[in-house]
């Protein structure tokens, strides 16, 4: 999708929290249809069912009634899409929508003459209910649009975001392999020995930060001041997302580009972020510890830098097992923990080839090899025999 920020007058920007309000509501009222759901309780409401549904409600409710029906009728449909995913095992099933969080709503059936451009900067889009609403025209928009979607962020920043998918990023044709190696010290490490880092807020934000959470844990719930210490919170959180994003961005579109095949780790990022604390009757052990590797992976852009990558090089990004490729050796191929110096360093004890840790996993994950605890996979290579040196008659 293509975003752009909004820019509203006072009375637009009620008009757009009344949509956000309406689209939560009718969302919550599905979820609670699916949660009262009982064996024996006969077949679930569809898309079709719960519009008429929703048209009763309309008329019993004026305040229901004075929004966009298109908008409501849209979170219905989001639902059931929600609904689908989970079915399918890709998402988690669908929860309560909060207001302040997950603010938007979805607009289709848009025609050519709803869009148009005023001038090099600005563009304005119609929007039921509030107009002829601006936004800054940052790049071209994409031709013969169907939807749009708008949001309001944590920051209180409005965006609209153009359904339209964008065309893969060629390849180059040159036939190069590169291996990116993810972590928490080095965010991306490279085959090509490139180690790269997404940029974070700096030392005196990092600083105001803290201070802004221990102002808001003394803050009484509902009150103005807390409302106003979470908004200057959510412009720094949005300020690091949008940096976050900003890299992903550019280092997905650098390596489409440059490489034919991109090979990454096949890492199960969800369980990797899971809590540690465990239950009551069985504690958790180093939960502070795990909560904050936790931090750092979400931090990381562990999971979009992979889904950019998917989405502009489509069939050319390969994940690998991501077993022991830290642990390898990718001059010789031995397989030992104690190589692992040090998170930084690695130090092979067959052969003595050094180099830095990240980037020997790069290696090994650019070469493709799944390598289990014994060594080798017991196909292409001896299951555990450990390579020989060669030595030179003179």
């Amino acid at each position: 999708m293509s975003r752009y920020r909004l820019v509203l007058t006072p009375a637009q920007e009620t008009a757009l929290r009344d949509h956000c309000a309406h689209a939560r509501f009718v969302w919550n009222l599905c979820v609670e249809q699916e949660a009262e759901w009982r064996p024996g309780r006969g077949k679930m409401p569809g898309f079709a069912g719960r519009c008429r549904q929703l048209s009763e409600a309309r008329a019993d409710n004026p305040w229901l009634a004075a929004g966009s029906s298109i908008v409501q009728q849209q979170a219905i449909r989001d639902h059931n899409q929600a609904m689908r995913n989970f079915f399918a095992g890709t998402h988690r099933r669908p929860t309560w929508r909060k207001g302040g969080r997950d603010e938007g709503f979805r607009i289709v059936a848009v025609k050519p003459g709803d869009v148009r451009r005023l001038n090099r900067k600005t563009a304005e889009v119609r929007i039921p209910k509030a107009g002829w609403v601006r936004f800054r025209l940052s790049r071209p928009v994409p031709e013969d649009v169907k939807s749009f979607r708008v949001t309001m962020d944590r920051a209180g920043r409005w965006h609209v975001a153009f359904a339209a998918i964008p065309d893969p990023v060629p390849a180059p044709g040159s036939g190069e392999v590169i291996g990116v190696d993810r972590g928490v010290t080095v965010s991306a490490a490279l085959s090509t020995g490139v180690l790269l880092n997404v940029p974070r807020l700096s030392p005196g934000r990092q600083d105001r930060l803290k201070r802004l959470h221990r102002k808001l844990a003394r803050a009484r719930k509902g009150s103005k001041r807390r409302a106003k210490v979470k908004l200057a919170i959510g412009r720094l959180k949005a300020r690091e997302a949008d940096a976050r994003k900003d890299w992903c961005e550019k280092v997905s579109t650098d390596l489409a580009r440059r490489f034919d095949v991109i090979r990454v780790e096949d890492l199960k990022i969800r369980n990797m972020t899971r809590s540690a604390k465990g239950t009551v009757e069985r504690p958790g052990r180093n939960v502070r510890q795990k909560a904050g590797l936790n931090r750092e992976i979400a931090a990381s852009g562990w999971g979009l830098l992979v889904a950019r990558l998917e989405q502009k090089a489509p069939g050319r990004v390969e994940k690998v097992n991501a077993a022991y490729t830290s642990q390898r050796c990718s001059a010789c191929g031995h397989v030992d923990a104690k190589s692992r110096e040090s998170q930084a360093r690695f130090a092979c004890t067959a052969c003595g080839f050094a180099c830095n840790a990240d980037m020997n996993a790069a290696r090994n994950i650019a070469a493709g090899h799944a390598v289990t605890a014994r060594g080798g996979d017991g196909v292409a290579r001896p299951v555990n025999r450990e390579p020989q040196l060669l030595l030179q008659m003179v």
